[in-house]
């Protein structure tokens, strides 16, 4: 019982990652959006981090 549980539950895994259209080739919307939001995420980051010893002190 548990294997089929399993399989269930990778199965729907599956199908909830966005990825790229197998007919038309191209990856859907929701794939771009969150690349896009992953990309300026880490750059929001990235920056953040290397401002922190810079000038922060107002003395």
């Amino acid at each position: 019982m548990w294997q089929v549980g399993k399989r269930v539950a990778k199965r729907k895994a599956k199908g909830a990652v966005p990825s790229i259209d197998p007919e038309t080739k191209r990856p859907n919307k929701s794939f771009v959006a969150s690349l896009l939001g992953a990309a300026g995420g880490a750059l929001w980051f990235l920056r953040r981090r290397g401002n922190d010893g810079e000038g922060s002190g107002s003395a």
